[in-house]
């Protein structure tokens, strides 16, 4: 099992100094420590995610700060952008970090993200398909074909050039379509359980697999990331009761959105009928559930025993969100933690592959 970070929460309407801190501090940590990669978002609009509005731009950062470990957008958001901008930003970032750029590519999840590019949402899985191949052609050195403003067609090869050959490709999957598109195209994976439990999630990674040996592609050879709220600690109690408040706080922030989304899904939801007091409790209830089975949050034993049951449904990664809690220094301390725990999972592979 591999281990990344991953960043998303961080509240970007707060008016103060050194904003990016444990972004930097922590990346510096991962990329002496082993871990696999950085992932940044792309999130526009709102204060959940809200310091994370570019993946280039934050990795351009990272790459400054860090020597080996994988910069990954996580993810650039296609149907926003035009693929020849997106080839020049992210070939710029992977000058700066000597061939470390990685990206994930999503079709978008908020029609409120769409003012950026208006015409696009309803055709949004499609132009994400598309852009996803062009942004490819670019990177390898083709040209494609534009229209200038008079309408007149000509073509363009972006500069630089990267680094890299080819581009490390990532997709977004939440739906059994996406998975097996992405296995056709032979691109590796970025998943969650925000939607759903491991039990759920564990049959699309297998279409996945599936997908990819159809298409000619060794499915050992992509890999599965799992994003997941991770906080590790001495003792499973104590750090439930540590990051409890700071949990529901980050739900708290979280919540409006989630009744957007809940909406545009055509599920009627009305929080604004909810007392505050309604709503502490909603969150409780949800904390408690996120803590059985969903998150690695809790000592390293029972994180150890989720790392198990990932590493059974076929993940390869796991993608650490960690900067839900507020607290520097706890969460620097925590990843200490989590550094032993992955070090155990390499210990222990590596003694499986001895004995085979």
């Amino acid at each position: 099992m591999e281990f990344s970070l991953f960043y998303f929460s961080g509240d970007g309407s707060k008016i103060q100094a050194n904003k990016y801190n444990l972004l930097i501090e922590s990346a510096k940590f991962a990329d002496q420590n082993g871990f696999s990669a950085l992932w940044t978002p792309e999130r526009h609009f709102h204060p959940f995610g809200g310091l994370y509005p570019n993946p280039s731009l934050t990795s351009a950062g990272l790459a400054m700060v860090t020597e080996q470990i994988q910069l990954r957008a996580g993810s650039v958001v296609m149907p926003l952008h035009n693929p020849a901008r997106v080839a020049e930003e992210w070939s710029v970032v992977d000058n700066l970090s000597n061939g470390r750029v990685a990206l994930a590519f999503a079709s978008g999840w908020t029609v409120d993200d769409f003012v950026l590019s208006s015409q696009s949402h309803a055709n949004r899985k499609e132009i994400m398909w598309h852009g996803i191949q062009t942004v490819q052609k670019l990177w390898e050195g083709e040209q494609i074909e534009l229209k200038d403003a008079t309408g007149k067609a000509f073509k363009v090869r972006t500069f630089p050039r990267p680094i890299q050959r080819q581009l490390p490709t990532w997709i977004v999957c939440q739906s059994n379509a996406t998975f097996i598109e992405a296995g056709k195209m032979g691109a590796n994976i970025l998943t969650s359980l925000l939607g759903g439990t491991l039990e759920e999630v564990a049959p699309q990674i297998s279409l996945y697999r599936e997908s990819l040996a159809k298409h000619g592609y060794d499915p050992k050879a992509r890999k599965v990331a799992m994003m997941i709220h991770t906080f590790v600690g001495e003792d499973f109690n104590t750090v439930k009761e540590q990051v409890r408040e700071p949990f529901c706080n980050y739900l708290k922030t979280h919540i409006d959105l989630l009744e957007n989304l809940a909406k545009n899904a055509g599920i009627k939801v009305s929080l604004d009928k909810f007392t505050e007091a309604d709503i502490n409790s909603l969150l409780r209830f949800a904390y408690e559930g996120w803590l059985k089975g969903r998150t690695l949050i809790g000592s390293k034993t029972t994180c150890m025993q989720m790392i198990e049951r990932l590493n059974q449904a076929g993940v390869d990664e796991v993608a650490c969100l960690i900067d839900f809690h507020p607290n520097f220094d706890a969460v620097m301390t925590s990843l200490c933690y989590l550094k032993e725990l992955k070090d155990m999972c390499n210990t222990k592979r590596e003694k499986m592959v001895s004995l085979s």
